[in-house]
C-alpha cells in the first residue's frame, strides 16, 4: 500500500474523532430522555470527553517524545474505540461519562501522533497535502458526520449511532494494525522549549483568541438542539437541517481560509474579521428563531476558518518551536469547548432560559475580538501596512 493511501487510513481515525467529540450535540434530548437525566447534565458528555482529549494530547506527546509512534497511534485509536463501544452499552450517566472520557483520553493522543505520521509517510513535497488530509478529516467528521449521525438516531436510536462510530474506529484501526508501517518519531522537545511557550508574549495571545473562540463556538454548539427549542419551537426531530447549515458553512469556511490567507497574507485581518462574524452570528440565533439558517452558516464558516490564519501567524510568531506552538493552540480549541459547554450546562441547571445561551456566546467571542485588537495593534504599527506574514510561504516549504 503506497504512503498516500496509508494517509486515507489515518484520515478515517480523524474522520471518526471529529464525528465523535460532537454528534452528542444534537442527541442530548434523546439521551437525557433514556437514561432519565436532564440535558444539562447529558451535555456534560462533551466536556468531559473534549477536556480529556484537551489535557492528554499534550501530556501524552511531552512523555513519549522521542518514540517511534506506531505502536501509540494504534494504541490510541484502539482505546479510543473501547470507549464509544462503552458509550452504546452505558447504562446511565456515571458510566456515560466516564466511557467519554476514555473515548476522549483516546482521540487526544491519536490526532497528537496521526499528523506527524502522516508527514512522515510521503515525500516531503507532498507533506502539506497529507496533513491536509487528516486535519480535513477531522473536520469534515464534524460538519458532516455529526448531522448523518443524527439522522441514524431518529431512526435507529442514539445507542445505534454510537455503535456506528465505534465500528469507523475499528475500521481504521485494523487497516492501520496491518498497513501503517513503523515511522520515524519526531525529535524530543526540551521540556523548557514545552514550558516557555506557556509564557511567550507573541504565543499565547493568539491561543487565548482560540480559547475564547472555542468556548462561544463549540461551546454553543453543544446545546444547539435546547437552543433551537427555546428561541424557535424546534423540536428534536427537526434540528438535523440545522446542523447541515452548520456543517455546510464549516465546509465553506475550510476550503476559502487556507486560499485567502495565501493570496492575500494578511491572517491577523481574517482572525478579526472571523471573530467579529462568529459574535455576530451566535448573538442574531435568539432573534432568528426557526429561521436561524444563515446565522448557523455564518457561525460554521467563521468558527472552522478561524484556526487556519491563528495557526500561521502561530508558526509566523514562532517557527523555532511551531510545533509545539500549534500543539498548545490545538488543546486551547478542546479546553475551551469543554470550559465552553461544562459552563452552558451549569447556567442552565441554574435557570438560565436556553434561549439566552447565544448572548452569552457572542459576549464570550467578543472579548476574543478585543484581546485579538488589543494584542495586535502594537505590532501592525511595527509591520508597517503592507507587510505579509511569512507563515503561508514556511507552510507550503515544510
Amino acid at each position: 500500500m503506497s504512503g498516500v493511501r496509508k494517509v486515507w487510513l489515518l484520515m478515517l481515525g480523524a474522520f471518526t474523532l471529529g464525528l465523535d467529540a460532537y454528534v452528542m450535540a444534537g442527541l442530548l434530548p434523546v439521551v437525557a430522555g433514556d437514561l432519565g437525566t436532564t440535558v444539562s447534565l447529558a451535555g456534560q458528555m462533551v466536556t468531559v470527553f473534549t477536556l480529556a482529549y484537551a489535557v492528554s494530547a499534550p501530556l501524552v506527546a511531552g512523555l513519549a517524545s522521542g518514540v517511534r509512534p506506531r505502536a501509540l497511534i494504534i494504541g490510541a485509536l484502539g482505546v479510543f474505540t473501547l470507549g464509544n463501544a462503552l458509550t452504546a452499552l452505558a447504562p446511565g450517566l456515571a458510566v456515560l461519562l466516564l466511557s467519554r472520557a476514555v473515548a476522549g483520553a483516546g482521540a487526544g493522543v491519536y490526532s497528537a501522533l496521526s499528523t506527524a505520521a502522516a508527514a512522515a509517510l510521503v515525500p516531503g513535497e507532498r507533506r502539506g497535502r497529507a496533513l491536509a488530509l487528516v486535519m480535513g478529516g477531522m473536520s469534515s467528521g464534524t460538519v458532516l458526520g455529526v448531522p448523518i449521525g443524527v439522522l441514524l438516531a431518529e431512526h435507529a436510536g442514539w445507542r445505534a449511532t454510537m455503535w456506528g462510530v465505534t465500528g469507523l474506529g475499528a475500521l481504521a484501526l485494523a487497516g492501520l494494525a496491518a498497513w501503517l508501517p513503523d515511522v520515524p518519531a519526531d525529535p524530543p522537545v526540551p521540556a523548557r522549549a514545552r514550558l516557555a511557550a506557556l509564557t511567550d508574549r507573541g504565543v499565547l495571545p493568539v491561543v487565548g483568541v482560540s480559547f475564547l473562540g472555542a468556548i462561544a463556538s463549540l461551546g454553543l454548539y453543544t446545546y444547539l438542539a435546547p437552543v433551537l427549542d427555546s428561541a424557535g419551537g424546534v423540536g428534536e426531530g427537526g434540528v438535523a437541517p440545522y446542523l447541515w447549515a452548520w456543517g455546510i458553512g464549516g465546509v465553506i469556511g475550510s476550503v476559502l481560509a487556507g486560499p485567502l490567507v495565501d493570496r492575500t497574507g494578511k491572517a491577523v485581518a481574517l482572525v478579526g474579521g472571523l471573530m467579529a462574524a462568529l459574535v455576530l452570528a451566535v448573538g442574531a440565533l435568539p432573534l432568528l428563531g426557526a429561521a436561524a439558517f444563515p446565522a448557523l452558516v455564518l457561525w460554521g464558516a467563521a468558527g472552522w476558518a478561524l484556526q487556519v490564519p491563528q495557526q500561521h501567524r502561530l508558526l509566523a510568531l514562532r517557527a523555532e518551536r511551531g510545533t509545539v506552538a500549534l500543539a498548545l493552540n490545538n488543546s486551547a480549541l478542546y479546553l475551551g469547548s469543554a470550559v465552553g459547554s461544562a459552563v452552558a450546562g451549569l447556567a442552565l441547571s441554574a435557570g438560565l432560559a436556553p434561549r439566552d445561551l447565544p448572548w452569552a456566546a457572542a459576549a464570550v467571542a467578543g472579548a476574543g475580538l478585543v484581546l485579538h485588537l488589543c494584542a495586535t495593534r502594537g505590532g501592525r504599527a511595527g509591520r508597517g501596512p503592507g507587510h505579509r506574514e511569512p507563515a503561508a510561504a514556511g507552510a507550503r516549504r515544510a
